[in-house]
C-alpha cells in the first residue's frame, strides 16, 4: 500500500528517489503530457459554462485521479515512490527543508524568478520548460512575493468545520466547503499557495513546478479530514445539474472515472497520519 508522508519527514533517501522519477519522467516527455492537460482544464473551466477540473464540485475529485494517474507514473519508473505532502501551515517559510537544494531549490532571482540552485534549476539542465505561458524556458518562483503569509492552521480548521460540500450556483461563487477549500471565497487556502509560491505557480501551467504536486497532495489529506469530520455530507451534486459533474457522471478527460469512485482514497494510499 502506498503512504503518502509529509515531506519534512522523508529521509534523504526517499527524496533522492523522488526527484530521480519526476526528472525521469520529464526526461521521457511523460510529464509534460500533465502540464498539458492541466493548463486545458484552467483555460476551459468557466463560471458560466463547464467546469470539471476548476470552480467546481469535481474540483477535488479530478485532482485525485490526476495526482493517482502521476503517482503511478512516478512509480512505473520506482515503485518504492509515493507523492509527498507539504503542510503549508507547519512548513511556512522559503528556508523551509522544502526548498532546500538536496529537493526542490529555492526561490528564483528578483530580476526573473529563475530558480538557480536544485535539481530543477535551469543550470542543471534537466528541467526546460516547454508547456508555457511566455517565452521563458525555466522554472520560476517568487516565494512569498505574491502574497506574504501561507494559511494558517486555524484558517484551515475554519474551512474544515463547514457541514456542507458544496452548493449551488456550484462555481466559483458557491458557498461550502470545496469552493472555501479551493479558495474562491473565505480564507482562501488552495488559491493563495499558488499565489505565494508565484512563478509558473500563479499559471495554469503549475504542474511546470513539482511542487505542485506536494500541494495538491495536501489539499487531498485535508479532503479526506474534512470527510472523517462529516460522514454524513457527501459529494454534491448528486445529478441532473448543467455544466458541472454530478456524482455519477465521467469526469473528463478519463472516460472510466465518477467523483462516486474517489470518494474513498484508502483502496489507493493512505496518509501518514491515517
Amino acid at each position: 500500500m502506498t503512504v503518502r508522508k509529509n515531506q519534512a519527514s522523508l529521509t534523504g533517501e526517499e527524496k533522492r528517489r523522488f526527484v530521480a522519477a519526476v526528472l525521469e519522467l520529464k526526461r521521457s516527455g511523460r510529464y509534460d503530457t500533465f502540464v498539458t492537460t492541466h493548463n486545458a482544464f484552467i483555460i476551459g473551466d468557466t463560471d458560466n459554462g463547464e467546469r470539471t477540473g476548476h470552480r467546481s464540485p469535481s474540483f477535488l475529485p479530478w485532482h485525485r485521479r490526476f495526482l493517482l494517474d502521476f503517482e503511478r507514473a512516478l512509480q512505473s519508473v520506482d515503485a518504492s515512490v509515493a507523492l509527498p505532502y507539504w503542510d503549508w501551515t507547519t512548513d511556512r517559510s522559503p528556508r523551509s527543508s522544502l526548498w532546500a537544494p538536496d529537493f526542490l531549490g529555492g526561490t528564483g532571482r528578483s530580476r526573473d524568478g529563475r530558480v538557480e540552485d536544485g535539481p530543477f534549476s535551469a543550470s542543471g539542465g534537466n528541467w526546460p520548460v516547454s508547456v508555457r505561458v511566455d517565452g521563458r524556458t525555466f522554472l520560476r518562483r517568487s516565494l512569498g512575493t505574491g502574497t506574504r503569509e501561507l494559511p494558517t492552521r486555524s484558517e484551515v480548521e475554519s474551512v474544515l468545520s463547514m457541514p456542507t460540500y458544496d452548493m449551488a450556483p456550484w462555481n466559483s461563487s458557491s458557498d461550502g466547503f470545496r469552493n472555501h477549500l479551493e479558495g474562491w471565497r473565505g480564507v482562501n487556502l488552495h488559491n493563495r499557495v499558488h499565489v505565494w509560491v508565484g512563478g509558473q505557480m500563479a499559471t495554469g501551467v503549475s504542474p511546470n513546478d513539482p511542487v505542485f504536486w506536494l500541494h495538491h497532495a495536501y489539499i487531498d489529506k485535508l479532503w479526506a479530514e474534512w470527510q472523517r469530520r462529516h460522514p454524513d455530507a457527501g459529494y454534491v451534486p448528486a445529478a441532473g445539474t448543467p455544466n458541472v459533474v454530478d456524482l455519477n457522471e465521467t469526469m473528463k478527460p478519463w472516460n472510466d472515472v465518477r467523483p462516486a469512485d474517489l470518494l474513498d482514497h484508502t483502496p489507493h494510499y493512505t496518509f501518514d497520519t491515517d
